[in-house]
């Protein structure tokens, strides 16, 4: 009975191994482009670009210095290769994507103060914005803008949601947000797409200042990580759930049997 168990549990670890029971594989990448947008305190930066300016700024409508969104755009066929690399070709699935973003601070009367407070993330459907090349002391013309953003590349019926978070509030340290995994970030990570993510204030406090990759020098202080694990194996899941019964069924007779004497 003992040497029988041993070979459904020998059985057992096989098949865990060909489904790919606890592999992981991991890709991590930088934006290859990201800017902060805002119409200012008057109104007259609506039509700014602030692509270069080393920060991106997250403020709720209202504040001071008025409201900032920022958008940032990830080129993805890096994990595409790498996952059919280590899995094959289409064998894999997603198991998270996370936004990873580092505090910076105050340094520029532009912005408004720190405050702690509430975020959300969407998935944009329009790729073609550009970086720009505006700073926060000299703003240009040259990229997307406050008005550029909402009128042309933002699509309220089409992008789609991938959370609201928490800023803690403070000047430094890094901060992870796990993405929901909407049907279009799925297929940007599977099928190699850029992504382009708006950050925008979801409540009426917020104020986050974060270091831009203009600003991060080479640091990965912003990034996105995207998780996959191998697709299972439907003949292998098959095998195993045999093996399992036939293991459960093995101890109920050994145990009926031990009852007996």
């Amino acid at each position: 009975m003992k040497c029988f168990i041993k070979f459904l549990l020998v059985t057992i670890a096989g098949l865990t191994a060909s489904i790919g029971i606890g592999q992981t594989g991991s890709f991590s990448v930088q934006p290859i482009a990201d800017a902060f947008v805002t119409p200012g305190a008057s109104g007259s930066l609506s039509s700014s670009n602030f692509g270069a300016a080393g920060s991106l700024a997250i403020a709720a409508p209202g504040l001071a210095q008025g409201e900032f969104q920022s958008v940032l755009k990830f080129d993805l066929s890096g994990a595409q290769s790498s996952f059919d690399a280590q899995f094959g070709a289409g064998q894999w699935v997603i198991q998270s994507v996370t936004l990873q973003l580092t505090s910076s601070p105050h340094n520029n009367a532009i912005f408004n103060n720190i405050a702690a407070g509430q975020f959300g993330v969407s998935l944009m459907q329009n790729n073609l914005w550009v970086e720009g090349t505006g700073t926060g002391g000299v703003p240009s013309s040259d990229g997307v803008s406050f008005n550029s953003l909402l009128a042309t590349y933002v699509n309220n019926a089409n992008d789609q949601a991938l959370g609201t978070f928490n800023f803690p509030g403070g000047s430094s340290g890094q901060n992870n947000y796990n993405l929901s995994l909407s049907s279009g970030l799925v297929t940007d990570v599977t099928s190699g797409s850029d992504l382009s993510l708006r950050l925008f204030a979801a409540d009426s406090s917020v104020s986050y200042l974060a270091t831009s990759r203009s600003g991060s020098s080479g640091r990965p202080d912003i990034l996105v990580q995207v998780v996959a694990v191998p697709e299972p194996n439907t003949m292998a899941l098959c095998g195993m759930a045999l093996v399992l019964f036939c293991l459960v069924q093995a101890v109920r007779r050994w145990k009926a049997r031990k009852s007996q004497r």
